[in-house]
This record gives structure tokens, C-alpha cells and sequence, in this order.
């Protein structure tokens, strides 16, 4: 009981979030009508890249990591999504494949919308299809200002910086990602990335357990990042 109530919780809490911020109870109640919610192990994918897309996605609970892949079969991930996150909505209105994949970096409990559904709704709902807009405007600047600063750092920048970004993508506790995914979010090789963490500890700005990461010293972090 105590574990279908904390799910309950997690689930209304998510909606007060992301594009669906700003509609009521009554509006939210009609999107859940058209949605079907599945639980995701850990590694799941999610969606593929070049699948066509049949819907939307919505994270209640997890995180799902959105990369590509390269020539050399190396993933790039550029973006982490977190609860509160809609994903696969930009493929979705183009009508074409998707361009990247999408897979769970843990336990995650996601929604699905299929595309006909969400379309009405956003139809009917002007707050919806405005934060869609204001969605799709802000990731174009977000992944400009992203791409162009990760250009022109250092590896060892580029290191500070993303573990920056990290931390706010896990804010409720340590950084938990595999040195592979980290890597792959940095840019960089993972025995390059494995260095370059051990020497951040050892000046004392991170602390590592295992795989879980806590930052020591954003202000350093942050000089280290040009940030």
C-alpha cells in the first residue's frame, strides 16, 4: 500500500511539471484518459533512431538518456531527459524518422500518448500548444548554447562543465551514470574520462563511491568550466 501511494504521489507530482504546467486538474485528467503508462527497466530503449513515431512519451519517474550514434558505432548522448520531460515530440511533428535513439539510465515509469491522441489535445488546450512552442524555441536555443560551448572547450572543461549540468538533472542525489554514458555525454573516450575524474578527486572538487558522483566544489568546478 505505502509503495502504491508514493507512486501515486510521484505520478501527480510529475504532471505539475514540464509543458503540462499549466493546465488544470480537469485538463490533466482528460490527457490520462489517452495515456498508457508502462515501467521501464534499466537499459530499456525507448525509441530507435529510424523508427517513424507513433506518439509521445512522458517520464512520471526516471531518467532516459537521448544520443546518437556514430559511424564507429560510439554513442553520443546529447540530453538527458528527467520526470516531467515529454520526449519524441519533435519527431512527431516533422512526420519524419526519428533522428536519435532513446534508452532508460534507470528503473523509469513513462507514459505514452499516441500522435492522433496528442494532437486533439493540443488542439484543444491553447496552454498545452503554448508551452509546446516555447518548448521547441528554448531547446533550439539550449542545444546552440550546449553545442557552441562544448566546442570550444577542453576535454577536462568540458568534463566540469557537463558534470554542472549533471547536477541539476540529479538534483534529488549523487550523479549516477555509468563511465561509459558519462564519457559519451562528455565527449570524449572513457579511459581519457576515468583520468580525468581521478585527478578532479584528488584536487578535491568530486567525491566517487562506486559510480555515484557528488560534486565538493561548484565554485572551482565552475572556474574549471569557464562557466
Amino acid at each position: 500500500m505505502a509503495g502504491d501511494l508514493r507512486a501515486i504521489h510521484s505520478h501527480v507530482h510529475a504532471w505539475r511539471t514540464g509543458i503540462f504546467s499549466d493546465l488544470d486538474g480537469a485538463q490533466i485528467a482528460q490527457i490520462r484518459e489517452h495515456e498508457i503508462v508502462n515501467d521501464y527497466a534499466k537499459n530499456c530503449v525507448v525509441f530507435s533512431e529510424s523508427q517513424y513515431p507513433k506518439g509521445v512519451f512522458y517520464i512520471h519517474s526516471g531518467k532516459v538518456k537521448i544520443y546518437a550514434v556514430g559511424n564507429e558505432g560510439k554513442e553520443q548522448i546529447i540530453h538527458i531527459a528527467r520526470e516531467g520531460e515529454v520526449i519524441g515530440f519533435r519527431a512527431m511533428f516533422s512526420g519524419e524518422t526519428y533522428k536519435v535513439s532513446a534508452a532508460t539510465l534507470e528503473a523509469s515509469s513513462i507514459g505514452f500518448i499516441d500522435r492522433n491522441a496528442f494532437s486533439q489535445l493540443i488542439d484543444d488546450h491553447k496552454p498545452l500548444r503554448d508551452a509546446v512552442i516555447r518548448e521547441l524555441a528554448k531547446e533550439l536555443g539550449d542545444k546552440a548554447l550546449f553545442i557552441t560551448t562544448l566546442a570550444q572547450k577542453s576535454v577536462r572543461e568540458r568534463l566540469a562543465y557537463s558534470l554542472l549540468l549533471l547536477e541539476d538533472i540529479y538534483r534529488d542525489g549523487p550523479i549516477n551514470l555509468s563511465r561509459e554514458d558519462l564519457a559519451n555525454f562528455v565527449g570524449t573516450a572513457t579511459e581519457t574520462l576515468i583520468r580525468l575524474l581521478r585527478e578532479l578527486k584528488e584536487d578535491g572538487l568530486i567525491h566517487i563511491q562506486t559510480r555515484k558522483l557528488t560534486i565538493l566544489d561548484r565554485d572551482k568546478l565552475k572556474r574549471l568550466a569557464g562557466a
